[in-house]
């Protein structure tokens, strides 16, 4: 072999070394990757009823929010928790923003990038709706006077628990996720 065709092999071992290093390092997963992954979906009621449905056979829990709402969002983390743990097996994960008040010079889309900032920072990579209908609509809807509140729907797509804090009188009333997650480990049993 002569030495020129040695250091063109060891030229073209490197360069194919190098490649290789640089395709496995590009395959981590970075938070800028992390953030791309966080969708916001603007969506009328019976789209939110029809999303919910779409994941019959297995269990959903949604948790309808609002960025003015600072229990809302001390809880919020909980549900990114749960998916975590639960997510994509038996149990879809999924946020509603009620953020919309109804006024006309504010629609929703104007509340979409305070959304989407706070669901970035919590790293929110599951279904994130926003209601196109505003908040006392979508209250109205779920049957409840405020928020926060947690719906759990069984494998059969029909509601199995709502948690909410409409009658609690101090905040040890109120349900907390782990609540919520004794809920779906039962159900998760049957």
């Amino acid at each position: 072999m002569r030495p020129e065709n040695g250091s063109r092999i060891g030229l073209f071992v490197g360069s194919l070394l190098l490649a290789v290093l640089a395709g496995l390092l590009g395959t981590e997963s970075t938070h800028a990757d992390d953030k791309a992954k966080v969708t916001l979906q603007i969506v009328d009621w019976n789209s939110i009823v029809a999303r919910i449905a779409a994941h019959k056979g297995k269990i959903v829990v949604l948790d309808a929010w609002s960025t003015s709402c600072p229990p809302c969002m001390k809880e919020f983390p909980n549900l990114v928790k749960m998916n975590a743990k639960y997510g994509g097996k038996q149990v879809v994960c999924m946020s509603l923003s009620c953020d919309y008040a109804g006024i006309k010079n504010k629609p929703p889309e104007f509340y979409r990038e305070r959304v989407m900032k706070f669901l970035e920072k919590e790293q929110s990579t599951f279904e994130n709706l926003m209601a196109s209908d505003e908040a006392e609509v979508v209250f109205d809807n779920l049957k409840i006077a405020s928020i926060p509140a947690v719906f759990v729907y069984g494998k059969d797509g029909k509601l199995a628990k709502c948690f909410n804090n409409d009658n609690a009188t101090t905040d040890e009333e109120g349900f907390s996720y782990a609540d919520v997650s004794k809920f779906v480990e039962d159900l998760l049993k049957k």
